[in-house]
């Protein structure tokens, strides 16, 4: 792909008399990962959500892949959720979940091609859940889910994956799984990679650039641009200091800290705005 995979002009979003921000442009490369931060109620699901077509911006435009964003969405765009465990009794298999991303888009009662279940195969050898793709998803592990619906993000090998907190409730083992696995296809695929995220550390080391969203404003910049103690208490009015401990990033002393460590790890069960979905 030549060009941008994403495009964003004049972008606003006000939600119950509020503007979360505006003025937003924003293009992301193939092959690129913006990471996108910020506290609960910023407007980082709800601009992922305007991507995908169900929601709508208050001003502004976006193109995605090269053609306007529509409400019914493009199949050609992936989406990773938040990892929220699914109830014990679904009777969904695991091959069931990321066959979902290869013909759930057809209408009626999808007939079984020999093409479809060969590429289901490939989807859960590419995301390492062949050994559980047969049980049923209720009974798997956050992290063996989580890889499931990462097979099912990329059923149409997407050129822009948005990633919404895809790490939550996660241990560090499945985080590096789970960012392995987007890394790899934003790697051999060329694809764009959109990820929201309330703790930057995981992923710190591929991000390319990183949107900021607080305070009814953003910064956009290279990660050494934009987590710096003078950025952020720029953008939030009020004194932050970013630390260096070991190979972590600590913020301390902004708004929405839920303690003095990392201010990014609110609750997450905190919602944006309107949005009617996690932040």
């Amino acid at each position: 792909m030549t060009g941008s995979a994403l495009e964003i002009r004049g972008a606003a979003l006000r939600r119950d008399g509020r503007e979360l921000w505006s003025g937003l442009d924003l293009d992301v490369r193939p092959g690129e990962l913006v990471a996108v931060l910020g506290p609960s109620g910023s407007g980082k699901t709800t601009l992922l959500r305007a991507i995908l077509g169900l929601e709508q911006l208050s001003e502004g435009t976006i193109t995605a892949l090269g053609a306007p964003v529509r409400s019914r969405g493009n199949r050609h765009i992936g989406y990773i959720p938040q990892q929220r465990p699914l109830a014990r009794d679904t009777s969904l298999r695991g091959r069931d979940l990321v066959r979902l991303g290869v013909d759930g888009h057809r209408f009626g009662f999808p007939l079984p091609r020999r093409s479809d279940s060969l590429r289901v195969g490939a989807l859960l050898d590419a995301v390492g859940a062949r050994e559980f793709a047969d049980r049923p998803v209720g009974l798997l592990s956050g992290g063996e889910q989580q890889r499931l619906r990462a097979g099912q993000a990329l059923a149409d090998d997407p050129g822009l994956l948005l990633c919404d907190e895809p790490l939550t409730s996660l241990d560090l083992a499945n985080q590096q799984d789970v960012i392995g696995l987007i890394d790899r296809h934003r790697r051999e695929r060329d694809a764009a990679v959109l990820l929201v995220t309330h703790d930057i550390n995981p992923v710190l080391e591929l991000v390319d650039r990183i949107l900021y969203l607080a305070n009814g404003r953003f910064t956009l910049g290279t990660p050494d641009e934009v987590l710096t103690s003078e950025t952020l208490s720029a953008l939030y009015g009020a004194p932050v200091f970013v630390l260096r401990a070991g190979d972590r990033l600590v913020v301390v002393g902004a708004p929405d800290a839920e303690d003095s460590h990392h201010h990014h790890e609110h609750d997450h069960h905190d919602h944006d705005e309107g949005s009617g979905a996690h932040a």
